[in-house]
C-alpha cells in the first residue's frame, strides 16, 4: 500500500482503442510521502471508472495494489512531472484508489503541500527571465512570486475542437513589480508571446504548483505585505478617469482596472453605529467574531490553523464627480486609517458623534485624490464595484491640471 499526498493531476484524456471500437481513458497525478520523495500516478479505464476516480480525490490518497513499472525512457517526463525512474500504475482490474482515513498519517502528510518539489532555492526572478528575454524562450524552468492580479477565465477550443479554459494571473517579486503568467509553477514553460512584445511563462502537464513554500513565501509575502502597507503599489498607478470613464473601461473588458479620479466621497457612513463601521474578519476576510472558535468558511486556507481574527474598518463608500457615481466602494483597513486619521480602530471609537460627524464632513466636502481599483460585479445593480487603495485631500492645483486635460480629450 502507498500513502501520498497529491501534489500534481492533469485532466481526463480519451484515446481510441486500437483493439476495440471504444475509447480508453486516461488521468494523471502525483503524489508525495516525504520532503524529498514523490511520484507519478497513471491511471486507465473506461469513461465512468477514469471520471469517477478523477472527481473523487484531490489531497491525501491511499492507493491499493499498485503496478509498479519503469518509465518509457523515450517519453521521459515530457507531459508529467519530472520525477525518479519509476511510476505507479492505476488500472481497475488491480488498484483502488481511496482517501485516506487515518487522519495521523493525513496530519503528518499535509505540510508537504507548501513544499516545493525541485530545490527550494533553485528559481528564477522575474528580473532574469525580462532580462534575458528571448533567450529562455522554449526553456522550462521555476518561478517564485506574489499574485498581483486575477484575470478571468476564459474559454477556447483547440484546433482538433477540444474544450478548455485559460486563466491568466499577474504576479510581482522583489524585483520586478509585475509580469504574466498563466499561473505559479515548477518546472514553467517559457516563451516569448509577441501579442505582449514580452515573456510569458505556461502551465503545462508537467508543472506543479505549489501555494505558498514554506520558507521562501514567507520572505515573499512579508514583502508584498510591507508593498501594500506603503503604497509602492499605487504610485505605480497613474492613469486618471472620471468616474463614468472608470465605469465604461470595466463595461468594456472583463479585467479589473486601476486608476485615479479626483472626487468627492458622496457616502461616507462614519456617525453609524461602530458595528457597521469596524468588523472582525478572519484570515479569509469571512466575517466574525471574537469569540468564535473557528472559521465558518469551509473553504478558508487556515481551517486547520489556530483561529486567528483581526478587526478593523470595513466601509461602504460612494464616489462621485461630474460625470457619475460609484456605489458601494470598498474602504477598509489599513487604508482607512491612513484616510481617516485613525492609527488604530479604538481611537475611532473613542470619538464623540460630534467628532465622527465632523471626520466625515471634511470628506464630503472637499475634491479628493482616490486611488481605485474597480472590477465587474454580479452581486451589484450597476455590475460595477470598487476598491480604493489611497484616498488623499487633493491638491487644487494638481485637480485643475488633471480635470482640464481630461475636459480636452472631449
Amino acid at each position: 500500500k502507498v500513502v501520498g499526498i497529491v501534489i500534481g493531476k492533469t485532466d481526463v484524456k480519451s484515446f481510441p482503442d486500437r483493439k476495440s471500437s471504444t475509447d480508453r481513458f486516461t488521468c494523471g497525478f502525483t503524489i508525495k510521502d516525504s520532503p524529498d520523495f514523490f511520484i507519478n500516478v497513471s491511471a486507465w479505464g473506461n469513461d465512468t471508472y477514469i471520471n469517477g476516480l478523477s472527481n473523487s480525490f484531490s489531497i491525501g490518497d491511499t492507493i491499493e495494489n499498485p503496478l509498479v513499472a519503469t518509465k518509457d525512457l523515450e517519453k521521459g517526463d515530457r507531459f508529467s512531472p519530472t520525477t525518479p525512474h519509476y511510476r505507479l500504475l492505476v488500472t481497475e482490474a488491480h488498484s483502488l484508489v481511496s482517501p485516506c482515513a487515518d487522519t495521523e498519517t493525513v496530519e503528518l502528510l499535509l505540510p508537504l503541500i507548501h513544499l516545493p518539489p525541485k530545490d527550494s532555492s533553485d528559481f528564477y526572478s522575474l528580473v532574469d527571465i525580462v532580462a534575458n528575454g528571448q533567450k529562455l524562450d522554449g526553456s522550462v524552468i521555476n518561478v517564485l512570486a506574489a499574485v498581483k492580479l486575477i484575470g478571468v477565465t476564459k474559454q477556447f477550443t483547440t484546433s482538433d475542437g477540444r474544450k478548455g479554459q485559460r486563466l491568466e494571473v499577474k504576479l510581482f517579486d522583489d524585483s520586478v513589480s509585475s509580469f504574466p503568467l498563466v499561473l505559479f509553477i515548477a518546472d514553467a514553460k517559457i516563451s516569448f508571446d509577441s501579442f505582449r512584445s514580452g515573456m510569458v511563462a505556461t502551465v503545462t502537464s508537467r508543472s506543479i504548483i505549489t501555494v505558498n513554500p514554506m520558507k521562501e513565501a514567507s520572505l515573499l509575502f512579508s514583502y508584498a505585505k510591507q508593498l501594500l502597507e506603503s503604497g509602492a503599489l499605487v504610485e505605480s498607478i497613474t492613469d486618471v478617469y472620471t468616474v463614468r470613464q472608470l465605469k465604461q473601461k470595466v463595461q468594456e473588458s472583463p479585467e479589473a482596472l486601476f486608476g485615479i479620479t479626483y472626487s468627492f466621497i458622496s457616502k461616507l457612513d462614519l456617525d453609524s453605529s461602530v458595528s457597521k463601521v469596524i468588523r472582525t474578519r478572519s484570515r479569509c476576510r469571512f466575517l466574525a467574531s471574537e469569540d468564535m472558535l473557528s472559521c465558518t468558511n469551509q473553504l478558508c486556507p487556515g481551517r486547520d490553523q489556530a483561529f486567528s481574527a483581526t478587526t478593523g474598518f470595513d466601509l461602504m463608500v460612494d464616489v462621485s464627480d461630474h460625470t457619475d457615481t460609484l456605489h458601494a466602494c470598498i474602504l477598509s483597513s489599513p487604508v482607512a486609517e491612513k484616510t481617516l486619521g485613525c492609527t488604530q480602530t479604538e481611537e475611532f471609537t473613542s470619538l464623540t458623534e460630534d467628532e465622527r460627524t465632523a471626520m466625515k464632513m471634511k470628506f464630503l466636502l472637499e475634491r479628493c485624490k482616490i486611488y481605485v481599483k474597480v472590477f465587474s460585479s454580479t452581486k451589484l445593480k450597476t455590475g460595477v464595484r470598487g476598491t480604493i487603495l489611497s484616498c488623499s485631500l487633493a491638491d487644487p492645483g494638481e485637480v485643475k491640471q488633471h480635470m482640464s486635460a481630461l475636459l480636452q480629450q472631449h
